[in-house]
Order: C-alpha cells, then structure tokens, then sequence
C-alpha cells in the first residue's frame, strides 16, 4: 500500500479563494495524495468565556480571521477532482461533519486536540467514513485504546489510521519520539499508522515511513512571510516537493524481496567466487582441500563457491588445468 500523503493547508489560504486554489496547485505539483484545508468557526470552536492566553486578546477574532469560508468547499472540491488531487478537510463541529459528507470526501480528519474527545470522536465516526485521526497532546497506549474503542462504537469494522502527533507548534526533534509508531503498531496491529508532523524539516515523514507509517500529515504554505499563525513553521513549495520524494525514496527503499539477487545485482553476480583446480587435476581424481580453492569470477555453469564442502571428495569426470573452474556436469555421480 502506497504511502498516503496529506498536504495539511489548514488555515493558509488567508481567507482568498485564489491563494486556496494556489495551495492546491502547489500540492498537487508537489506529488501528494490530498490536500487538507479546516472546517471551523469561531462560535463552535472556543467557548465566549475564553480568557487571553498565549499572547491572545481576542481568541474569537483570531479564529474569525482565519476560518475557511464554508461556501468555497464545494468549489475547492470541484477544483480537486479537476486537478487530480483528494480534497480534504478536518471538521470541528456537527454541521461542518455533515457538510462534508454531503459534498462527498471520501474520509475525515480528527485533530489532535479533538481527539481526546469522546464526544466529539464518536460525532464524527458516526459519518461512516474512514478516520484519521492525530493521538496528539496527551496520548498514550492506554488513550489511543480508548480512542479506538469510541469509534467502534459507532462503526462495525472501522477503517481507522492513528497518526502519531505532538501539538507543540512547532515540534523540537526532540520531541517528536518517532519511536511510538513502533509501539502503535506492535499494540494495536488492526489499525494504519502514520505521522501527523509538526517539526520544521522534513526528515522525520521519511523516518517515519521507514518505521512504517503509512500516511503522512504536514503542514505547508505558500510563503513563510505570509501573515498567519499557521505560516511561519509550515513547508514552502520546494521543501513539500522534497519532503514527498523523500517519502517515496523511504517506501521504496524499505520494502524486502524473496529473490536472493536483486534485477540491479544480476549484471554483478560475475564478482561472487567459483571452485577452482589449484593444480592440474586429472579425470577420476578426487577433489580435496590440496588440489581445489574458492576464486572469482562466478560464471554460468561453474559450481559456485557455496557448493566448495559438497564437492570434497567426490572425483571429476574429465581433467581440469591448473586454475580452471569445476564445471556442473563435470562431477561423477552428480546429482
């Protein structure tokens, strides 16, 4: 299965339809399997009691700045399908699950601080589509059980993927502890794992896939200079062009072969050893440790050099020179 990547827009458009259809041109170039904008309103997302915090004195106005426009969903659907490229978008209240739905995405999103929500988790299960889900700030084995548990209470055999997440913006590499994705997949092997970044670089989605991940979330932006909370740790263009190649290397690179030569080996198997005569060995003669030894190149027909042991003391049935190689058909009572 092919790593499925998701460009993260979020709230990058800026409120222009124009910049929304930019990001996903950019996405689609980059070589990602969908493109991922957010479903939000002020209202619905922060209580009107919010005290500032985090430098904030007006959280509301914030949001109000920066939520996407629900009637350009349908269009920025439309322009998806066009171009080739899933639309997505990560839903944070009942009408924006239902909206969705009815312009037909094929999957839904949970974000990270939504996810330690029973409530909320089950609203959106309750869809019928595949989740995603981010087990983000808080999680652990133990919560992501619990997140697993909500969902199947709304949906027999559920089609779930747990990215592992951590919601600091951004994230230290040294927090991002890559090796949870291990123990995701060894506890809870009925469920896809991916990785839902918030690091800077693009190293850890491609370390991640060698772990294996199987879908990768991130964040990207036209431009860092851009005005917005979302832009200054997000990828530009050239680094999400990267960051996917890199994935794809990683999928590549990690997958096994049962074939004991690889297609790239076969034109090198000539530098493998054959057996070979050390002196003139006459026909009837046994082969010894004194008159046959191990050299390259390995050719087609030769004994190679794993046979050496089996070939001791079993007689030629024809004379080979000095240096030359033990040749299959040339051994008595071969098999």
């Amino acid at each position: 299965m092919s790593v499925f990547v998701i460009a993260e827009a979020g709230a990058n458009h800026n409120k222009s339809i124009k910049q929304a259809f930019s990001l996903i041109d950019v996405a689609k170039e980059a070589g990602a399997d969908a493109v991922k904008f957010q479903t939000y309103t002020s209202e619905t997302l922060y209580s009107k009691n919010t005290p500032n915090f985090a430098g904030l004195t007006d959280i509301s106005k914030l949001i109000k700045d920066i939520e996407l426009p629900r009637s350009w969903q349908k269009d920025l659907k439309q322009y998806c399908d066009e171009v080739g490229i899933e639309f997505m978008s990560t839903p944070f209240d009942e009408s924006a699950v239902s909206q969705l739905v009815n312009i037909g995405v094929k999957r839904l999103k949970i974000a990270g601080f939504e996810a330690t929500d029973p409530r909320f988790v089950r609203m959106v299960a309750s869809s019928g589509l595949p989740i995603i889900v981010s087990a983000g700030i808080g999680s652990n084995l133990k919560s992501i059980e619990a997140l697993i548990e909500w969902i199947n209470k709304e949906q027999k055999d559920p089609d779930i993927t747990i990215l592992h997440c951590n919601n600091a913006y951004p994230t230290p590499d040294t927090d991002i502890f890559l090796n949870r994705i291990d123990s995701i997949k060894s506890t809870y092997p009925s469920v896809k794992i991916g990785l839902s970044d918030h690091t800077k670089g693009i190293l850890a989605p491609a370390l991640a896939v060698a772990k294996g991940a199987t879908c990768i979330e991130k964040h990207y932006t036209l431009s860092r200079r851009l005005p917005g909370p979302d832009h200054p740790f997000a990828l530009e263009p050239h680094d999400l062009k990267q960051m996917v190649k890199n994935i794809r290397a990683a999928e590549a690179m990690c997958t096994d072969t049962v074939s004991e030569i690889s297609n790239s080996e076969e034109k090198f198997q000539k530098g493998m050893r054959s057996v070979v005569a050390t002196r003139d060995i006459k026909k009837g003669e046994l082969l010894t440790v004194d008159n046959t030894t191990t050299k390259r190149p390995f050719l087609p027909g030769n004994y190679h050099a794993k046979s050496y042991y089996d070939l001791l003391g079993m007689r030629l049935t024809q004379d080979v020179a000095c240096d030359g190689f033990i040749r299959i058909g040339e051994i008595e009572n071969e098999k």
